[in-house]
C-alpha cells in the first residue's frame, strides 16, 4: 500500500479494477482547504487517458511492474516479435501495446513493461529518438528555406513524416518518437 506522496510518472497503479500508468501528476496545496494530487492516468488495456484527483494522503494500490530490455526482431500477421536481452526468450506483442509501432527498426532496443504477478505484457516503450534514413522525398527547391515550410518524406521503416524542405533522399535524420516529428539532420 502506498499513498499519494509516492505518485510519480511511470508508476503503475490499480484503480477502479484496472491497471493505469501515471503519465502526469501535480501536487496542489490551495490557500483554503486540504491539499490534493491531480493526475492523468493511462489505461494499460485501452490506452484511454483519464483525469483523476486524489486527496492528499489517500491510499493507492501499486502494481509491481518490471521493465525489461528487449530487441525488436520482426513483425508478421500474428504480431510483433521481440527477444529478451538477458534470457534470449522470444515474445510476441500485439500492435496496440506498442507506442508508435510504425517507427520500429529491426534490431532496435525497446523496454517492455511486464506485470510481475501475472507475467502479462503491459506496454512496449520505444527510445526517445531514433536515427533513420530518408528513402523517398520530393527534391527541395533552392531558396525555399526562409520559411518553416515542410514536405512529406518516407523513411526506411515505411512511415511518412513531415520534414523541412532542405532534406533530400538519402539523408539521415533524427526523429522524436514521443511527437513523431523531425528533430534534426544527422551527419
Amino acid at each position: 500500500m502506498a499513498n499519494t506522496s509516492d505518485i510519480k510518472n511511470g508508476l503503475c497503479i490499480e484503480f477502479n479494477g484496472n491497471l493505469f500508468f501515471v503519465t502526469e501528476f501535480q501536487h496542489v496545496k490551495p490557500g483554503k482547504g486540504p491539499a490534493f494530487v491531480r493526475t492523468k492516468l493511462k489505461n494499460v488495456v485501452t490506452g484511454k487517458v483519464i483525469d483523476n484527483t486524489f486527496p492528499s494522503g489517500h491510499k493507492i494500490v501499486t502494481a509491481r511492474v518490471e521493465k525489461r530490455g528487449h530487441q525488436f526482431l520482426y513483425n508478421d500477421s500474428s504480431g510483433y516479435h521481440f527477444m529478451d536481452n538477458s534470457s534470449f526468450e522470444q515474445i510476441m506483442i500485439d500492435k496496440s501495446m506498442i507506442d508508435n509501432p510504425e517507427f520500429l527498426i529491426e534490431g532496435m532496443g525497446v523496454e517492455i513493461s511486464i506485470h510481475t504477478e501475472t507475467n502479462e505484457v503491459l506496454l512496449c516503450e520505444l527510445p526517445a529518438s531514433i536515427e533513420v534514413k530518408i528513402t523517398y522525398t520530393e527534391p527541395g527547391v533552392k531558396g525555399d528555406t526562409a520559411t518553416n515550410a515542410t514536405k512529406l518524406a518516407k523513411i526506411e521503416t515505411g512511415a511518412e513524416i513531415q520534414v523541412p524542405l532542405f532534406i533530400n533522399e538519402g539523408d539521415k535524420i533524427k526523429i522524436d518518437l514521443k511527437e513523431g516529428k523531425y528533430m534534426e539532420r544527422v551527419k
